[in-house]
């Protein structure tokens, strides 16, 4: 099943050219890896799927992205938004405790029942992979987590609105290898309910966990292929440069 499929997508910010005739479909129930070089368009990219760049006002874009077979932009904002959340390179919790980071989402969706916000707070944690390290300590700020642990925090808070996609950009940046781990191993398994779109600058994540990957240099797409291909065989010799480290 396909989940967006996107034709023919230019994006500009004024007189930037930041995508340009991008088209391409991301398939339900998989980790599709975006990698490229600094400003090769991949954050471009993944902000379009649930339309960020809206919010800049020198954003202008041509041709279409279909979530489920739907234009999103016939799609209200906030309920795309729902559907397709995002996590960000630093981690970004609220100055609350890690208990009301999680609920936070779906208090703001109308939710007051404490049974119930315990429950979803509870499996949200658990499929994060950080239950187990703070289930004692709902109540403490999230601010005392480890940057790791502010990670999947906030990969929590965005699992608990029941999105249908879960859109990561460079969600690792900032973390330790260990921590990096416990993050990839919650991708993988996340990939079972959930459509994950990486956008990493490391290209060993990439081969890691992506079932896909896209290579974008300067606003094109060069390459999409299944992650092993375009590690071992790719197509383009820009793909493989990049991937050998010969620039970027």
């Amino acid at each position: 099943m396909v989940k967006f499929e996107i034709r023919d997508l230019n994006i500009w910010f004024g007189s930037i050219h930041a995508l340009k005739q991008v088209s391409m479909g991301i398939q339900a129930n998989e980790i599709l890896s975006v990698i490229g070089p600094s400003n090769s368009g991949k954050t471009t990219f993944l902000r379009m799927l649930n339309r960020l760049n809206d919010l800049n006002q020198n954003f202008k874009m041509t041709g279409a992205i279909k979530f489920e077979q739907e234009d999103i932009k016939d799609i209200d904002t906030e309920l795309l938004r729902k559907k397709v959340g995002m996590v960000f390179a630093l981690p970004l919790p609220l100055p609350l405790s890690i208990f009301d980071n999680v609920a936070y989402g779906v208090r703001m969706h109308g939710e007051k029942n404490k049974k119930i916000l315990g429950k979803i707070v509870e499996a949200s944690l658990k499929e994060a992979y950080l239950w187990e390290e703070v289930k004692n300590r709902l109540n403490e700020s999230a601010f005392k987590l480890s940057g790791g642990q502010q990670q999947r925090l906030c990969i929590a808070r965005t699992l608990a609105v029941e999105p249908e996609v879960i859109l990561f950009d460079e969600p690792c940046s900032g973390l330790d290898p260990i921590s990096t781990a416990k993050v990839e191993d919650a991708m993988v398994k996340l990939k079972q309910k959930y459509t994950i779109v990486l956008v990493t600058n490391n290209v060993k994540q990439a081969a890691r966990v992506g079932d896909r990957t896209a290579f974008f240099l300067n606003g094109e797409l060069i390459e999409l292929d299944k992650t092993d291909k375009i590690f071992t065989a790719p197509q383009d010799k820009r793909t493989d440069g990049y991937i050998r480290g010969k620039f970027g």
